[in-house]
């Protein structure tokens, strides 16, 4: 099981807690040595399918402007979908987090 943070909208639009713990199925997860971000985020959209193109475009499949990638105190937003994310975020010990940037002037 592995425990994603979502930002306040996200839960809202989902209806759950601040975080979330799912299931990543094996096929697909061991690309490149370990659990992958593409993965990952394709087990969160189909546990939770109103999810869906809220954190990446429905085409593209690139993450959403505004919106960052977290975990084990490293910004992972602009690493690729397909890298390993760090051990342990697959083995469940640490948390993924999606957090909503803020811009302003």
């Amino acid at each position: 099981m592995v425990t994603i943070a979502l930002p306040a909208q996200l839960c809202t639009l989902a209806a759950v807690d601040r975080e979330v713990r799912i299931p990543v199925a094996a096929e697909g997860t061991e690309a490149a040595g370990g659990l992958t971000q593409r993965a990952l985020l394709d087990a969160l959209e189909r546990a939770y399918p109103m999810l869906r193109g809220t954190i990446r475009d429905h085409v593209t499949r690139r993450r959403r402007p505004y919106l960052r990638f977290f975990a084990c105190g490293e910004d992972l937003s602009h690493e690729a979908p397909d890298a390993p994310l760090p051990p342990a975020v697959a083995a469940g010990d640490e948390t993924f987090l999606i957090v909503g940037s803020v811009a302003g002037g």
